[in-house]
């Protein structure tokens, strides 16, 4: 498990600001397929404090997915709405206009 951790670690730091992914695919790009409710436990451990940017990881339909409802939705939705993706008060974006399509940026 901990080759998949890092991966994900590594895929998720890779996300650009203002851009974001599905659990999903964080599970494929990590050469795990069907494994995106284990990208979420992945981010759910982080600490906290942590500089890595898990609010650009979302669920697949567009929504945010930080803990169902709650402080950790609002947090993900600030954190998101602050690098300029329009997420409504509800959690929802429009995930083909903010999707990260996998290119790195120097």
């Amino acid at each position: 498990m901990s080759g998949f951790r890092e991966a994900v670690l590594s895929l998720v730091a890779l996300i650009p600001r203002g851009r974001v992914a599905t659990y999903g695919q964080i599970a494929l790009m990590a050469g795990f397929p069907r494994r995106a409710r284990q990208v979420g436990m992945v981010l759910r451990c982080l600490p906290t404090g942590t500089e890595l940017p898990w609010q650009r990881v979302v669920k697949t339909p567009g929504q945010v997915a930080a803990w169902g409802q709650g402080l950790g939705a609002l947090m993900q939705i600030d954190r998101l709405r602050a690098e300029g993706v329009e997420v409504s008060d509800s959690g929802e974006l429009d995930l083909e206009r903010f999707r990260w399509n996998g290119e790195v940026t120097a």
